[in-house]
């Protein structure tokens, strides 16, 4: 399923909205497995703040997310198999130069893949089962949060 391409239809809309889910679900599960993971002299209280705010903004995205899939007219994966998705990107190998670059990583790639959704359903000239003012609005939000986290992760990481 490729977002170069307009939105064909309800199915497909739900199917690149469940990729944002599982997109969500990586971030929230790597923030606080990251957290966990440092060193008690690495830890302070901003890049706490950080990986809490970008877990609890995930969350917020995902029940977003949900809403939206719900008002579709498709059968949407099951969940524990989005879970299957998240597990297995996140056990893969994605070592990085550590928890700040590992985030600011996940923050981009959300951002890309909601910026390419966006104007692959402007391209699209199919009339959806959701009102596409009501779905554009809510995936440029959460595209806006997204670029705001990697802003934060960027300015942290210039102040270290």
């Amino acid at each position: 399923m490729s977002l170069s391409y307009p939105v064909a239809n309800d199915h497909q809309l739900a199917r690149l909205l469940q990729i944002g889910l599982v997109l969500e679900e990586v971030v929230e599960a790597r923030a606080g497995k990251h957290y966990e993971a440092l060193p008690d002299a690495e830890r302070d209280v901003e890049l706490e703040q950080l990986l809490e705010e970008a877990a609890t903004e995930s969350a917020g995205h995902r029940e977003r997310l949900e809403k939206l899939i719900a008002q579709l007219d498709a059968d949407p994966v099951a969940y524990d198999e989005i879970e299957q998705l998240v597990a297995a990107r996140y056990e893969s190998d994605t070592d990085t130069d550590g928890v700040l670059y590992d985030q600011l990583a996940s923050e981009e790639t959300a951002y890309k893949f909601y910026d390419d959704l966006i104007e692959a359903v402007k391209r699209s000239n199919v009339e959806f089962g959701i009102d596409r003012d009501q779905l554009l609005t809510t995936l440029q939000e959460i595209r806006a949060d997204e670029e705001e986290g990697v802003e934060e992760v960027t300015r942290l990481m210039e102040e270290r």
